[in-house]
């Protein structure tokens, strides 16, 4: 997708301060009450507009619906409160959430393991991981039985073992081994030819773990063909929420599955490079290897 097979804009409603700050009010309205049942009408008196004009004015302030807006607060609540050591029933319902059946697959989506396993840091899951010199540095890739958690690019085996302790503190870590798990270690290999062979990008399950609108970002970056970039702007249209850019763009930034998730395809509305968590060189590299003539690509 590149500038010259751009779509015209999409069009917005007009949002002025005095309508953000109005839907910035609901907004913490909604965090205050996330556990309570909140209708648009209810929300709507709240905003001192009609219910349409809200969920227009909501959606093109913040980039999704109010009810998804609590959908995201109720889960934040919920791991607010698992990580604060309380009971699993209790945080569920403390979160609003109206029964446990409900919660284990509404919000294991979202973080990626259960709510048990999510408040004991990960404890119970199993997850495998490999470390591999790359031609743009070390490289480790982890995986749960869904697919691939975590492919960070780091300094060395030990900080990058480090940072896979960090985001699952008590899951059970192992090195993957050929006999032991023959398809992260094949995940692996396949992903070093593709850095610094030319290999076409592997496709391999992916276990993707964020927020609601984190992952609808990070499932357009996969269609994303090799060789061409987007801007920051063109990926908040793309998943239908055209002013959300700032988020948009802060989602791009926690990705944690460098290469497989391409977020190094999106660049800021000039034509500048802008971010990457693994550094700006890494970056240049892969774009300009992506646009190479006869590139395998992805």
């Amino acid at each position: 997708m590149t500038s010259s097979t751009r779509s015209a804009p999409t069009r917005t409603p007009h949002v002025t301060a005095r309508l953000a700050a109005r839907v910035r009010a609901v907004a913490e309205f909604i965090d205050r009450h996330a556990e309570e049942t909140l209708s648009l009408a209810r929300l709507a008196r709240v905003a001192g507009m009609s219910g349409s004009h809200l969920q227009r004015r909501f959606k093109a302030v913040l980039g999704v619906s109010p009810k998804t807006y609590q959908d995201g607060a109720r889960l934040r609540r919920l791991k607010s409160g698992l990580r604060a050591g309380h009971g699993v029933a209790a945080a569920i319902f403390d979160a609003g959430y109206g029964s446990t059946s409900r919660v284990y697959g509404e919000a294991a989506r979202n973080i990626g393991m259960t709510p048990s396993a999510y408040r004991a840091g990960g404890a119970g899951e199993h997850i495998a991981y490999a470390c591999r010199d790359t031609v743009l540095g070390p490289l480790m890739m982890a995986a749960t039985a869904r697919g691939v958690c975590f492919a960070q690019f780091g300094t060395g085996a030990g900080a990058l073992l480090a940072q896979l302790r960090t985001e699952f503190p008590r899951a059970t870590l192992s090195p993957s081994g050929a006999q032991a798990e023959p398809a992260l270690d094949a995940w692996m290999a396949a992903l070093d030819a593709h850095l610094g062979h030319d290999d076409p990008r592997p496709d391999v399950p992916l276990d993707l773990r964020g927020t609601a609108f984190q992952i609808r970002v990070w499932r357009f970056l996969l269609g994303i063909p090799s060789g061409h970039a987007v801007s920051y702007a063109e990926v908040a249209a793309g998943i239908g929420a055209p002013r959300a850019v700032r988020a948009a763009a802060g989602a791009c930034a926690a990705n944690r599955i460098a290469v497989l998730v391409p977020c190094h395809r999106v660049l800021r509305g000039d034509g500048d490079l802008g971010g990457y968590r693994w550094g700006l060189a890494r970056k240049r590299t892969l774009l300009a290897r992506e646009r190479a003539p006869g590139s395998a690509g992805a």
